[in-house]
């Protein structure tokens, strides 16, 4: 079976930090490209990062820029998200997406191929 798996979420205090790691599972993504969506309640599931299949090319959304980084390790199948200075207005279900072939920026979300299950991020006092 095919999938992706995220994990690291959890309850941080505002001005925290954390790590989420998407892995697959039942294929390679040496060949996709990646990109981290996150979804919070009442609200449509939005963009936040995208790298390239090597890892030398990354995106952000303004509203994390400077404060998120994306990274990938294709040896260990797994892409990262590490997340410093967090806001409450980065509390969300956060979920990891994979899509075959190369491209130079992010893609809308109904075009990626296989997509994680999420991992839920709550930034509170």
């Amino acid at each position: 079976q095919l999938q992706l798996v995220e994990s690291g979420g959890g309850l941080v205090r505002p001005g925290g930090s954390l790590r989420l790691s998407c892995t697959a599972s039942g294929f390679s993504l040496n060949y996709y490209h990646i990109g981290w969506f996150r979804q919070a309640p009442g609200k449509e599931r939005e963009g936040v990062s995208c790298i390239s299949i090597s890892g030398g090319s990354a995106n952000y959304a303004d509203s994390v820029k400077g404060r998120f980084t994306i990274s990938r390790d294709n040896a260990k199948n797994t892409v990262y998200l590490q997340m410093n200075s967090l806001k409450p207005d980065d509390t969300a279900v956060y979920y990891c997406a994979a899509k075959l072939g190369v491209f130079g920026q992010c893609v809308v979300l109904r075009e990626y191929d296989y997509w994680g299950q999420g991992t839920q991020v709550t930034v509170s006092s």
